[in-house]
């Protein structure tokens, strides 16, 4: 088996990759292809966070009518429910996971609490944080960067639809270029879209590397993990 080049790591999930092809809800035959690839790497011995958006449902910036804080609150709600789905998929592959939210609702999940998910992480266990930071205004991409910096992981993996970041949208510009890699500050200085410059922000501050690439190459998740040239990376 391959080596591991991370001890710990946090995974960024969109919602809009669990909804498969048809955009919006769930699609199960792509959360079991996501969990296969994070077994495999679990199997490695990689203590593993996981945060998911929830864009498959709700964004808060769709209620253009709504209450910004309002809306936001629905987001962070929508991310809940993947992460459940995704614990489902897990422990019926037998591994042990554990759902954390900034929103407190313990009928269902845990509250965040850092040192208890340490104790998750160090047993073995997998812990989904749910609802981002907890705050509006705040993208779960925030939530990430904050969650890789508190749990001191080693690296932030963002698993995208795309292989990896561009100088301007690939699917609205045919001639984007790819970037292998790139400064934290020049991506904050370029205005990229690929990770919200708040997230960048926090990765930066913390010297927190950042490895976006495609979910759905081939093991992308495990060749990320195991260190392999892929996508793009922010450092």
């Amino acid at each position: 088996m391959a080596q591991a080049k991370y001890k710990r790591v946090v995974i960024k999930l969109s919602g809009e990759a669990l909804a498969g092809e048809a955009g919006f809800g769930l699609d199960e035959k792509v959360i079991s292809e996501v969990v296969d690839q994070i077994v495999e790497v679990k199997k490695m011995g990689v203590e593993i966070g996981i945060i998911i958006g929830g864009g498959n449902f709700w964004r808060g910036r769709e209620g253009k009518e709504m209450d910004r804080t309002t809306a936001d609150h629905m987001g962070m709600l929508a991310t809940v429910i993947n992460s459940l789905a995704l614990q489902d998929a897990l422990e019926r592959r037998g591994v042990e996971t554990r759902v954390q939210t900034a929103l407190t609702i313990t009928r269902v999940a845990e509250p965040y609490i850092l040192r208890k998910a340490l104790s998750h992480l160090e047993k073995g266990r997998i812990v989904i944080f749910a609802c981002g930071t907890g705050n509006p205004y705040f993208s779960t991409d925030t939530g990430a960067a904050l969650r890789t910096a508190e749990i001191n992981a080693d690296v932030l993996l963002l698993a995208k639809n795309v292989d990896g970041i561009y100088d301007s949208d690939p699917k609205l510009n045919p001639a984007a270029v790819k970037i292998e890699e790139i400064t934290h500050m020049e991506f904050i200085r370029r205005n990229l879209k690929a990770m919200d410059a708040t997230a960048v922000t926090i990765c930066m501050e913390n010297d927190i590397p950042v490895l976006a690439f495609g979910l759905f190459e081939k093991n992308a998740l495990i060749r990320a993990v195991t260190g392999e040239k892929i996508g793009t990376i922010i450092k």
